[in-house]
């Protein structure tokens, strides 16, 4: 029986960082992975085929329709659906490869299989081909990640009915997509799928997409992908998807309540959430505990309640993102190995990729007003940057919040071109206390996108130069 300092169960962003971050700091460490690739669902099924998929889609709108102002003459492209899906899976076999590959430069031994706690510091492992092994490890980490939420009533065979799973795979261009979901994952995929020629209808219970985001933020966007050509029925729900010839009939209701209506679809898209997956953990047995919501439950520390058993990551409280799973798995490496590690969960930056962009850190001004804070905002418009002016891209607007008194930067929020990139600067900023005066104070080179967020801090601490 092989012994370890630590065993993580679940290769994802959160599972490999940490196992590498430990193995960098001296410790023995095994991993435990169900799938024949690590990686998670954010390498394999998430985060970057999408996102191979956004920017392929992307190129195919602008030599479609964004290059003739720029005097750039082009007959129509033609869209070859299996070269981009070959595209995408490259990025995947790259990516995962690379996983592969730190693990043996890390001197990481690397399980297939269900793993399965058995007690505190035992690991049972079964392999596709039904052979059983154990571990023995000092500690042992959960980094299992989220699974698809599932629609109540709705079943899901990724054929016709799919997850963002299903929505990565298919085969043709639907004529008439419905997006169940109008959160990231729901957005992203059908801009995607928008792009490439579908007619698609996002469907979504609040009054606004997008979810927790900044309201401003929110409603700009809505109005961008309708100007795109994407519909949206909000405080609406889902109650059903039947057949119907070789498509499918979705029914939709008020999430009030009232008169439902059909909705002709070739896919539905079900995009409503994650949910913690710790199926098949044996956590029940081992005596971990887990919260109301099926999370599993940790301390200041991510220890759960049984010593020597850890968790990070999707499968805990808190945003379900992959940058914060591998800052709690760096964080916990370094606690195991005796140093100091630490997150500061004020200061993690989301993005929404899809054209423009959408990018967030901190307090939204809705988050604000309910703690009542007393703060003060400044917006600059992209419209009155040069660059973007220069490049076509004058959509959207940089927010920036700040404590009324300190000046102390509470958050950030973009909708534009390249946001998820302008995005870290304040975070870096916020990251170490600094305020709007100092984010407007500090130059920035002309002429760049990123002018329009220095700006948005001039116009937080007292006035914009350029409007």
């Amino acid at each position: 029986m092989s012994q370890y300092d630590l065993v993580v169960i679940g290769t994802g962003p959160g599972g490999y960082v940490c196992a590498i971050k430990a193995a960098q700091l001296g410790l023995k460490v095994a991993v435990v992975e169900k799938r024949a690739t690590h990686g998670g669902t954010c390498l394999n099924i998430g985060c970057i085929p999408s996102k191979a998929l956004l920017h392929a889609s992307e190129m195919f709108e602008e030599a479609g329709h964004g290059l003739d102002v720029l005097g750039i003459k082009l007959n129509k492209p033609k869209l070859d659906l299996p070269v981009m899906m070959k595209h995408k899976q490259d990025v995947i076999d790259a990516n995962v490869g690379g996983v592969g590959f730190l693990f043996k430069k890390n001197k990481i031994d690397a399980f297939h299989g269900i793993g399965k706690i058995l007690a505190a510091g035992k690991v049972e492992v079964t392999a596709e081909d039904g052979k059983v092994s154990q571990i023995e490890a000092k500690n042992i980490v959960i980094a299992t990640g989220s699974d698809v939420m599932p629609l109540p009533g709705v079943e899901i065979d990724e054929k016709q009915v799919v997850s963002s799973t299903g929505a990565l795979e298919l085969e043709k261009v639907p004529g008439k997509l419905v997006v169940v979901g109008g959160g990231v994952i729901g957005l992203e995929l059908g801009s995607v799928w928008n792009r490439l020629g579908s007619q698609v209808t996002v469907v979504e219970f609040m009054d606004k997409i997008l979810g927790p985001m900044d309201g401003d933020v929110s409603k700009q966007f809505q109005r961008m992908l309708k100007k795109q050509g994407m519909e949206f029925k909000l405080s609406s729900k889902v109650t059903g998807v039947a057949r119907k010839g070789k498509g499918l009939a979705v029914t939709v209701e008020p999430a009030a309540g009232g008169d439902a209506e059909t909705i002709d679809a070739d896919i539905v898209l079900v995009a409503i959430g994650r949910r913690p997956y710790t199926e098949g953990l044996g956590l029940e047995e081992a005596g971990v505990a887990l919260d109301e919501r099926g999370r599993v439950k940790t301390d200041g520390h991510y220890r759960t309640n049984v010593d020597g058993i850890y968790a990070i990551g999707d499968v805990i409280v808190g945003p379900m993102l992959a940058h914060k799973a591998e800052d709690e798995g760096v964080a916990l490496a370094e606690m195991l190995a005796g140093q100091a590690g630490h997150v500061n969960y004020d200061v993690i930056p989301g993005v929404v990729y899809t054209q423009p962009e959408v990018a967030s850190v901190g307090k939204t001004e809705e988050e604000l007003k309910a703690a009542g804070v007393n703060y003060k905002a400044g917006k600059f418009p992209f419209a009155a940057n040069g660059r973007a002016r220069a490049m076509n891209h004058t959509d959207g607007f940089v927010k920036v919040l700040a404590d009324a008194e300190t000046d102390r930067v509470l958050g950030a929020h973009i909708v534009g071109f390249g946001a998820g990139e302008m995005i870290h600067e304040v975070a870096v900023l916020m990251e170490f206390g600094g305020s709007s005066e100092d984010l407007g104070r500090t130059c920035h080179a002309h002429p760049t996108m990123s002018e329009a967020v220095k700006e948005a801090g001039l116009a937080t601490f007292f006035k914009p130069i350029h409007t």
